[in-house]
């Protein structure tokens, strides 16, 4: 792992070498929450996603009008979101992220998971700052009590719901934030027990 890059290297490379394998599969169940997260924006809200895989997040929030602009860690996830949506999605990590009151909205769903414990109120920050005033932030996470390894050795930081709420407060000033819990089958086809994350940012 490297420090201070706000990436585990082994678990980038998992993801750089199942890129098609992780594309041919369907994700159903958070559609529920896309479609809540979408709600409160104005028609045509620019929005930010971390983290797109095949992109098919994407193209749901690009199908309903608004600016996307979509990005991966992995250069080949990047590569097939790209040829799935007809439009170039950027390879960007998460410590790359350097803009200030760009967006209305940021979608890092099943991404931010693998930012290492010590990195993550960093790369929250670093959202933080990208959103605009009262900018809404979603993110879901493996619930736990600490850092590990999947059966697939890819690493997650595991938090709890109290953990999360003072990394984010560490991490900027929050309007509200909301944690909801439920269970998703993951690429291990292993039940996982999450944490679903609201933010909006202080006006």
């Amino acid at each position: 792992m490297t420090r201070g890059a706000a990436v585990d290297e082994e678990t980038l490379q998992f993801y750089r070498g199942n890129a098609e394998a992780y594309a041919r599969r369907t994700f159903t169940s958070r559609q529920a929450r896309l479609t809540a997260f979408l709600a409160p924006l104005p028609p045509g809200a620019s929005i930010l996603e971390l983290g797109c895989g095949a992109g098919g997040d994407t193209a749901e929030m690009l199908a309903r009008g608004f600016e996307v602009r979509a990005t991966d860690g992995s250069p080949e996830m990047a590569d097939v979101a790209s040829k799935h949506l007809g439009r170039t999605v950027e390879t960007l990590l998460f410590h790359e992220l350097d803009e200030v009151d760009a967006y209305d909205a940021v979608w890092a769903n099943a991404c931010l998971l693998h930012v290492p414990r010590p990195e993550l109120a960093d790369v929250l920050a670093r959202i933080w700052r990208a959103l605009r005033p009262a900018g809404v932030f979603y993110a879901s996470y493996k619930a736990g009590d600490g850092g590990g390894r999947d059966t697939l050795n890819r690493y997650y930081n595991y938090p709890s719901p109290d953990w999360l709420h003072a990394t984010y407060a560490k991490a900027g000033r929050w309007n509200s934030l909301s944690i909801e819990s439920g269970e998703v089958r993951g690429f291990d086809d292993k039940i996982a027990s999450m944490l679903f994350v609201v933010a909006r940012k202080g006006g």
